[in-house]
């Protein structure tokens, strides 16, 4: 996966993921879904405790579109496996 097929997804400066925790690796994947947009899953290796998965998603995916971990936000889903990832 390269960052411009990640950048492909961002949609208004929104970006949507499932995460899954506690898995073997990290990693993004994006699955293609007929009749619907793109979705990316981030495979994180960390528990969801006390927002330690949540840092690891947004360093992932600030690695991945080339930008600065400040420059993503979580706006929605802090607590959920579905979040919505504002990127600036």
């Amino acid at each position: 996966m390269s960052a411009s097929d990640l950048a492909g997804c961002v949609t208004n400066g929104l970006l949507r993921v499932r995460v899954t925790t506690k898995a073997s690796a990290e990693r993004i994947r994006i699955e293609e879904r007929a009749g619907e947009p793109p979705l990316v899953r981030v495979d994180v290796t960390v528990a969801p405790e006390k927002g330690k998965a949540n840092e690891v998603v947004l360093a992932l995916l600030a690695k991945a579109l080339s930008r600065p971990k400040s420059a993503l936000t979580i706006q929605q889903g802090e607590t959920a496996r579905d979040k919505v990832v504002r990127v600036g």
